[in-house]
């Protein structure tokens, strides 16, 4: 019986790691989606404005969390990271499982490359529950709606310039970079790791790069909303297409661009309807 062709089971590993990854993105956006549609069901203040008059409109509806609902909405928060990211990391893991292959058929194998994956998602995890205490903060100074989404246009408008000056910045330049380039990555952070806690520790310190890159424009959910599908496929979209595309280097400048300008024309709009 003859040996399968190296060729043969790179390919194989490749379709099982693609695979694997395809059916987390999808459970993730599934039960991201799932929570959005539960949210735009659930009854709230706003259902009933138009028989409790234009101060109950005015008022503020600020409720303390309790630990059960911060764990569920961290659970959301980690499921949408896990969903946003896990494409536009896909061919770090990818070229992780095959050189993995490759030393365990020279009799030198590496940690299974599901350590690597589950490092670099717990970094966007860790990032989830920032976020979650970022919305409860937000929440408790009346500045979120019910569908998670600020209510201040001045705040929006900031966070706006915010997210596009960013795009400017060296660091972003920097962790970009090192998102874009996996393999040097690997070799400037110890290598290939023969063991579970260094796969972890290479594979979170990959995911904390990504967060350099990727937190302004998460922070942009409170913007267009966090419970709102296609704003979080928008942004997900711009940080794949950023990622894997290394020669086209002013998408990310143009991004920018735009944000600032959207962020500017938001303030200045909310300046003059106040005035």
């Amino acid at each position: 019986m003859s040996e399968i062709a190296p060729s043969a089971v790179f390919q194989r590993d490749r379709l099982y790691t693609s695979v694997a990854l395809a059916v987390i993105v999808v459970l993730a956006w599934a039960y991201v989606i799932s929570f959005a549609g539960g949210m735009s069901d659930t009854p709230t203040a706003a259902s009933g404005m138009d028989d409790m008059g234009p101060m109950a409109a005015a008022a503020p509806q600020i409720a303390a969390w309790s630990s059960a609902e911060f764990v569920l909405l961290a659970s959301m928060w980690i499921a949408m990271m896990i969903g946003m990211m896990t494409p536009s990391a896909t061919p770090m893991i990818l070229l992780y499982a095959r050189v993995g292959r490759s030393a365990a058929t020279q009799g030198k194998p590496f940690a299974s490359t599901a350590w690597f994956a589950g490092g670099y998602l717990l970094a966007w995890s860790a990032f989830a529950i920032v976020a979650t205490g970022a919305q409860w903060l937000l929440e408790q100074a009346a500045l979120l709606s019910p569908m998670m989404i600020t209510t201040s246009p001045i705040l929006g408008g900031a966070i706006l310039i915010l997210a596009g000056l960013y795009q400017w910045a060296p660091l972003k330049n920097a962790c970009l970079a090192a998102c874009r380039a996996p393999l040097s990555f690997i070799q400037h952070h110890g290598g290939f790791q023969r063991h579970a806690a260094g796969a972890i520790r290479l594979g979170l310190q990959h995911g904390l790069y990504c967060i350099g890159c990727c937190w302004a424009l998460m922070a942009l959910l409170f913007v267009g909303g966090v419970m709102n599908p296609l704003w979080i496929a928008g942004i997900a979209t711009l940080v794949l297409v950023e990622k894997l595309t290394p020669g086209v280097w002013w998408i990310p400048k143009a991004a920018g661009l735009a944000l600032i300008a959207a962020g500017a024309s938001m303030v200045v709009v909310s300046f003059m309807s106040s005035a």
